[in-house]
């Protein structure tokens, strides 16, 4: 398998680097935490906010949650 760090491949970093871009723009920026277990608590909280609430174009404005109930539903 090749490594999604080598040089040239695009199509597997691309997802990746999408998803660190909305971190660092909606959770890390312009924040500080007094000690390691806030930050974890906080990115936890943050990652099943993605997970579940998120608003996304690529589902037409539903949450994942909304999307997945609407595929399940059909």
């Amino acid at each position: 398998m090749q490594s999604m760090s080598r040089k040239g491949n695009r199509i597997g970093n691309g997802a990746t680097e999408q998803v660190f871009g909305h971190l660092k723009d909606e959770f890390f920026r312009d924040r500080k935490w007094p000690d390691f277990e806030s930050f974890k608590a906080d990115l936890d909280a943050y990652a099943t906010y993605w997970n579940t609430q998120r608003r996304q174009v690529k589902t037409k404005g539903l949450t994942p949650e909304e999307f997945r109930n609407q595929s399940l539903a059909a």
